[in-house]
C-alpha cells in the first residue's frame, strides 16, 4: 500500500514537466519562426543604362619639353643677371654674365699656342721655315750647275780622249765628279720634298690639334660666361645672383618653353599592361580645384622599376599649357581611361558577389531575394558592367542595413 501511494503521488510532477518541456520546445519554435519570417532592411541599386570608364588613377609630375639649363663653366663671381623669376624672355636675350676675364686671357693663350702650332705644321709641310726653304732653293740652283758642268767636263774629256789628247783617268775623275753632283742634287731635291717622315708630320700635326681644342674649350668657357636665351621660353629656375659666386658645375638658371608640358606619371606593375598609346589623360592640380587638364598618353613603359615600396613604370604625355597655368616640377593627380563604354548596363561594384569565381548578383523579387549569375565586362573603383542575366531596371540588393547576411530567398525589405 505505501508503494502505490508514493506512486500516484508522483504522477502530477512528472506531468508537469512534460508540459513544460512541450511548452518550451513550442516557444522556441515560434521565435524560430518569428525570427524566419522578419525580414532584413537592405540597400538596393537599380540597374542603369550609362557610361563606364576603365581608369588608372595615379600620380605625376609635370616637366619642360623643351627646356634649357645654364651651368657655370668655371668657378666666378656673377657679375650682371638681367632677368628674374617668370620672366618672359626672346631667343638670343642676354641673361646673366659671369666675370669672363681669366677665360678671356685662357682665350687669347690658347690661340697664340694655336698660331705657333699652325705656323710650325706650315714649316713642316713646306720643308722646313721660310730661311730655310730660301736656303735650299739656292742650294739647289748651285748644285744644278755644278752638275751641268760636270756633266760638259765629262763630254769635253771623253772627246778629247779620242783625239789622245785626255788620258783615261783623267774621264774616270770627270764621271766620278758627275756622280757625285748627282747625288748633290738627288739628295737636295729629296730634302725640299720629304725633309720630315711621317711621324714627325703626324707628331706637329698631333700638336696643332691639341691647340686647337685648347683653343675651342676656351671659347666655349668665354662663350658661356655670357649666357643667352637659345628660345623664347620663361624663366622658371633662377639661382644666380647678381654678386654672388659660383662654382664650376653649379646652376645658374632654367629657361623652358612651357606652352607645351610633359606630365610624366607612374604606374603601378598591374596597371602597366593596360595602357596603349594614345589612351585618353586627365590631370588635375589641387592648386586649381576643379580644373582638368586633358590630352593623351604619348609613351607607355618600356620596364618597371622599383620606385619606394612601388614597382611602377613611367608613361608620358604631352599637354596643351597655353595659359602657363601648369608648372614645372609639380605634383600632379593622373587619371588615365584605359577603356570607355557607352550605354551599357551597369551595377555597382559592391552588388556583384563570387561564388567559385562566378559572379552574381541579389535580385530582388517582391521582397525575398534570388540569385542571379551574370557576365561582366568593364570595371572600375565603384561600377561594373553586366553583359548578361540582368535587364535595365532590374533592381539588386547590395547589403543589408543592420550587417546581417544575406542570400538568395532572404525576406527583406527598403
Amino acid at each position: 500500500m505505501p508503494l502505490n501511494g508514493n506512486s500516484s503521488g508522483r504522477r502530477p510532477w512528472r506531468w508537469w514537466i512534460t508540459a513544460l518541456a512541450i511548452l518550451a520546445a513550442v516557444i522556441v519554435l515560434a521565435a524560430f519562426v518569428s525570427h524566419r519570417d522578419n525580414p532584413v532592411p537592405v540597400r538596393t541599386a537599380v540597374v542603369e543604362l550609362s557610361t563606364i570608364r576603365s581608369l588608372v588613377s595615379t600620380n605625376g609630375k609635370i616637366e619642360p619639353v623643351n627646356n634649357f639649363e645654364a651651368h657655370a663653366p668655371v668657378s666666378a663671381n656673377v657679375r650682371r643677371v638681367f632677368v628674374k623669376e617668370g620672366d618672359s624672355v626672346k631667343k638670343g636675350r642676354l641673361l646673366v654674365v659671369l666675370d669672363d676675364a681669366d677665360a678671356r686671357a685662357q682665350a687669347a693663350r690658347a690661340q697664340t699656342q694655336l698660331r705657333a702650332a699652325q705656323a710650325d705644321l706650315s714649316a713642316a709641310e713646306r720643308g722646313g721655315n721660310q730661311e730655310e726653304v730660301l736656303s735650299l732653293e739656292a742650294q739647289l740652283v748651285k748644285a744644278g750647275t755644278d752638275h751641268d758642268s760636270a756633266q760638259r767636263n765629262l763630254v769635253a774629256l771623253k772627246k778629247l780622249e779620242q783625239q789622245g789628247a785626255a788620258s783615261a783617268g783623267e774621264v774616270r775623275e770627270a764621271e766620278n765628279a758627275l756622280a757625285r753632283a748627282d747625288a748633290q742634287l738627288t739628295f737636295l731635291r729629296q730634302k725640299q720634298t720629304k725633309r720630315y717622315s711621317n711621324a714627325e708630320l703626324a707628331r706637329v700635326d698631333a700638336q696643332r690639334a691639341e691647340a686647337q681644342a685648347t683653343y675651342d674649350a676656351a671659347q666655349d668657357v668665354l662663350a658661356r660666361s655670357n649666357v643667352r636665351a637659345p628660345f623664347d621660353g620663361i624663366v622658371y629656375s633662377l639661382p644666380a645672383r647678381q654678386g654672388g659666386f659660383v662654382a664650376a658645375g653649379d646652376l645658374l638658371l632654367q629657361v623652358a618653353d612651357l606652352r607645351n608640358v610633359m606630365v610624366r606619371a607612374l604606374v603601378d606593375e598591374p596597371d602597366v599592361a593596360r595602357l596603349a598609346p594614345g589612351d585618353p589623360i586627365e590631370i588635375t592640380w589641387d592648386a586649381v580645384p576643379g580644373r582638368v587638364w586633358r590630352a593623351t598618353v604619348t609613351d607607355i613603359p618600356s620596364t618597371v622599376k622599383l620606385h619606394g615600396a612601388r614597382n611602377v613604370g613611367e608613361t608620358t604625355s604631352i599637354v596643351d599649357n597655353k595659359d602657363l597655368k601648369l608648372l614645372p616640377n609639380i605634383n600632379v593627380g593622373v587619371t588615365i581611361v584605359t577603356a570607355e563604354h557607352d550605354h551599357v548596363l551597369v551595377v555597382p561594384r559592391e552588388a556583384l558577389r563570387m561564388d567559385d569565381s562566378k559572379p552574381y548578383v541579389l535580385l530582388v523579387s517582391g521582397h525575398e531575394l534570388k540569385r542571379r549569375d551574370v557576365e561582366t565586362s568593364l570595371f572600375n573603383l565603384t561600377q561594373v558592367e553586366v553583359t548578361r542575366g540582368l535587364s535595365a531596371k532590374d533592381v539588386v540588393a547590395i547589403g543589408s542595413w543592420n550587417g546581417k547576411p544575406i542570400g538568395e530567398r532572404t525576406q527583406v525589405t527598403f
